[in-house]
């Protein structure tokens, strides 16, 4: 069965950053096994929290971080031949504080690398949808590439691109900007790096997606570095969180289609006298529900596995 966990709290160890969704905390050496090498660790916890419009909401999605967390996994095993990710094997259970229920966090968090994270988004489209429709619409461009007249809402790209974003803080806005800008904040060497990782990655899972009945529209990556500046994949991977992901049979040009994530909720939270600034309002049972059940499907169908 699932477990709910609004706010991890893992007494005596070092909380590094709570963000919308995860939350990190720093692994003692001697927390960790023997025969670990040498280097720093990471416990990333996935709770239940869910943010709509950069506002983390006050009500928890049950089992949402257990299904993000085991779909990541997933990817990261799927993908490793492409590019080496975050994880490391390592029990989360032998780490854990004594006293700590390990049920609670068994399906929902891991024991990662610390790396140096690249400032960056790095996102790859393959579908005109979300900002970068609004940002066509606009200019005909998204991130500073030009894309050809007349496309509509939804339709698929002539190729996939790469179109990075800026990392902005809890309740900031990241902005699209274009390579040129992505080289000069992160070098010529490591921007070329991340979009072709970028771009094949998603290559690679659209396929396998498309395969299962599901369109993958978009996805963000975060990527990080260790310190011979080998480059990884982190933080979490192709989840309905981080991707657009449409059901084949659904999908329409010209439409929104419907996706396998929050897009419940916002569409509910579109309805209320809501400024979209903190705090968030509570949900009702049946938006929780439905939208638990979203992403338990596409969980499902993307990597056979059910929780509840």
């Amino acid at each position: 069965m699932s477990t709910t966990l609004l706010q991890s709290d893992l007494p005596g160890l070092p909380l590094r950053h709570r963000g919308k969704v995860r939350d990190v905390f720093d692994l003692p050496r001697e927390r960790l096994p023997a025969t670990a090498p040498p280097s720093d660790y990471l416990l990333m916890v996935a709770t239940d929290r869910l943010s709509a419009f950069d506002v983390v909401l006050p009500d928890p999605i049950p089992g949402k971080g257990e299904m993000l967390c085991q779909i990541s996994n997933f990817w990261f095993d799927r993908t490793a031949h492409l590019l080496p990710n975050h994880l490391t094997g390592i029990d989360v259970a032998q780490v854990l504080p004594n006293g700590v229920d390990a049920a609670l966090y068994a399906k929902r968090a891991v024991v990662t690398r610390r790396l140096k994270p690249v400032p960056i988004e790095a996102i790859a489209r393959g579908y005109l949808i979300g900002s970068g429709w609004k940002d066509y619409q606009r200019t005909g461009q998204i991130s500073g590439i030009a894309l050809p007249d007349g496309l509509r809402q939804a339709q698929p790209l002539p190729e996939p691109i790469f179109t990075p974003s800026t990392k902005a803080a809890v309740g900031d806005h990241d902005e699209n900007i274009d390579f040129d800008t992505m080289v000069k904040t992160v070098g010529a060497e490591l921007a070329e790096h991340v979009r072709d990782a970028t771009l094949k990655i998603y290559r690679f899972a659209a396929d396998y997606a498309a395969e299962r009945g599901i369109l993958l529209a978009d996805t963000k990556f975060e990527f990080g570095t260790d310190e011979d500046g080998r480059l990884y994949i982190m933080d979490e991977m192709l989840t309905p969180d981080s991707s657009r992901y449409w059901p084949a049979d659904e999908y329409r040009i010209g439409t929104s289609p419907p996706s396998y994530d929050k897009q419940i909720v916002r569409d509910y939270l579109e309805t209320l006298d809501w400024d979209k600034t903190p705090p968030g309002p509570h949900l009702p049972a049946e938006v929780i529900e439905r939208t638990r059940a979203r992403y338990a499907e596409a969980l499902k169908k993307l990597a056979g596995i059910t929780l509840d």
